[in-house]
């Protein structure tokens, strides 16, 4: 991943990192379905489908891994709110009230694999 965190406000590094996670997800078979969706009760990064099962997905970026990765910094608080963000989108969009669904986190940084991306399948319950 290429994100030089000096050299630009948060919110473009978050969406350069938004952009890496889905493209990678998209590589891996993924399609997307709805982008930063923002609700009363919070936000959701990305929301895609794989086969039948809905995804939802939080993307974190980390400069560096010395104090942690980004998937170690959704919190149990920060769950809760996907977690009722994703209850609305699926109350707005009846369409995916059948879907089987899952919660996963993407963490970018430069120093993280070979391409700097991390996958964490069905994070909140691992």
């Amino acid at each position: 991943m290429q994100v030089d965190r000096r050299h630009g406000d948060p919110r473009e590094i978050g969406k350069i990192a938004e952009d890496e996670a889905c493209r990678y997800l998209q590589h891996r078979g993924l399609k997307l379905v709805a982008r930063n969706y923002h609700c009363r009760c919070g936000e959701i990064d990305l929301i895609m489908k794989e086969a039948e099962t809905l995804v939802f997905v939080e993307v974190r970026y980390r400069r560096s891994a010395a104090f942690g990765s980004g998937a170690e910094t959704v919190t149990r608080a920060k769950q809760c709110k996907i977690a009722q963000s994703a209850a609305y989108f699926l109350q707005e969009n009846r369409q995916y009230a059948g879907s089987a669904a899952r919660f996963d986190v993407v963490s970018c940084s430069p120093g993280q694999g070979d391409d700097g991306v991390g996958w964490i399948r069905d994070a909140f319950y691992s």
